[in-house]
């Protein structure tokens, strides 16, 4: 009879995602702490020229989130009132809410049928002469298909109506990534952060790349716009407007400044930044521990009467963010049941995502989940195991154990 940990449920007490952080972020943080700079600074610059290197991006700019990012861009764009942004209908609400922050109207398309994205066919339907941006939404660390969102707005050009410089240079409806679970994610050999014409990453506490809270936006070259003015425009729009920041302002003599617009606050700080520096170092051998995971997940519920979300394939590498799983054949109670039972083991479970349709701020925006039916099905029985690098071998055993004893029953 064994005696390991699966006879010891007691010893297993799994949770669904805490943050990696050794002595190595510690240490970061208590040499920013000691410098007399904790405010946006050299650590959250250097950070950006880091984050901009790892991408093959030549800019980066931080920021406190990356609904931070999505909503300074569609503001940078000149997205408002008048306008149409279409997203998924199946994400978090950060991915539309921007949208309305700006004035503009959230478009929701449904998911393809048996598929955690959109359904592109119903996509390029939802397109017209208002729509300015596109933000596809890379569930679980799994970019989109790039190249099928970049030949719809190739043939929609002629109905895309630029009203200012920014997007008159497109020329075309825009592409902003809902990156926030792909930082280190690629397709068809390029990183996540250089294949959308803008892409926000989500740097918080539950994502594989933390900076406790936080985010950061790449972009690559728009023809006939320099990347300083851009990078410029994102640090006015996140600190006030203010032409000078914090930084800027502490050489002799250099305390005046002006506020050109009344814009926001959602900077990055050195204290945040630190623990991204010691992340970077580390990040290699962190998305590794995620893919062995994930392999072990594969290979263990391959008997299993459930369908997974595909991590690698032949042209793209997840970063491994999250396992999603859907129980074959079964309804939102029967997933409920699972995920109770599965915390009665110790074991944390989740969901990932909800259909926006479904939560009250979206039905008081006029939408129905009635109309998003593909969505549903794919929320109704999926469950989100834990995934993050303080898992061991036999904590993955446990869980898949637990998992598959329990949906057998």
């Amino acid at each position: 009879m064994r005696t390991s940990a699966f006879s010891e449920k007691s010893k297993m007490n799994i949770s669904f995602s805490p943050p990696d952080i050794t002595d190595i972020e510690i240490q970061e943080v208590v040499d920013t702490l000691k410098s007399g700079w904790i405010t946006t600074g050299p650590k959250t610059k250097l950070l950006e020229s880091k984050i901009a290197a790892y991408t093959n991006t030549s800019k980066a700019v931080c920021l406190n989130s990356a609904t931070a990012g999505m909503e300074l861009t569609l503001r940078l764009l000149g997205v408002g009132e008048g306008d149409e942004v279409i997203t998924s209908a199946y994400t978090y609400s950060a991915s539309a809410s921007v949208i309305d922050h700006v004035g503009a109207k959230i478009v929701l398309v449904d998911t393809a049928k048996n598929s955690f994205e959109m359904d592109y066919n119903l996509l390029e339907k939802a397109i017209t002469a208002r729509t300015k941006v596109i933000i596809p939404v890379d569930i679980a660390g799994v970019m989109c298909d790039y190249d099928k969102i970049f030949e719809i707005v190739e043939r929609k050009r002629e109905v895309f109506d630029p009203t200012n410089e920014i997007q008159e240079a497109f020329g075309r409806i825009i592409v902003l990534a809902d990156a926030a679970h792909s930082f280190g994610a690629t397709y068809k050999g390029k990183h996540s952060g250089e294949v959308a014409d803008f892409s926000s990453f989500s740097f918080h506490a539950v994502k594989n790349f933390t900076t406790g809270e936080g985010g950061a936006v790449t972009w690559r070259q728009i023809p006939g716009i320099d990347n300083e003015y851009i990078y410029k425009q994102y640090m006015l729009l996140s600190l006030h407007g203010q032409s000078k920041d914090a930084l800027a302002k502490t050489n002799l003599g250099a305390w005046e400044y002006d506020i050109v617009s009344t814009a926001y606050k959602c900077n990055m700080t050195d204290i945040m930044a630190s623990i991204g520096l010691a992340q970077m170092k580390r990040y290699p051998l962190l998305l590794e521990r995620r893919r062995q995971i994930v392999r072990k997940y594969e290979a263990s519920l391959l008997e299993s009467n459930v369908d997974t979300l595909k991590h690698y394939g032949q042209d793209y590498s997840s970063s491994g963010h999250l396992y999603l799983v859907r129980l074959l054949g079964k309804d939102e109670q029967s997933r409920n049941t699972v995920i109770e039972k599965m915390a009665e083991n110790n074991i944390a479970t989740n969901v990932h995502y909800k259909p926006l349709p479904m939560h009250t701020a979206y039905k008081n925006l006029g939408f129905s989940i009635n109309d998003y039916p593909n969505a549903y099905e794919m929320y109704k029985n999926e469950i989100t195991l834990p995934l993050h690098t303080g898992l061991t071998d036999e904590q993955v055993d446990y869980i898949v154990e637990t998992f598959n004893r329990i949906i057998s029953e």
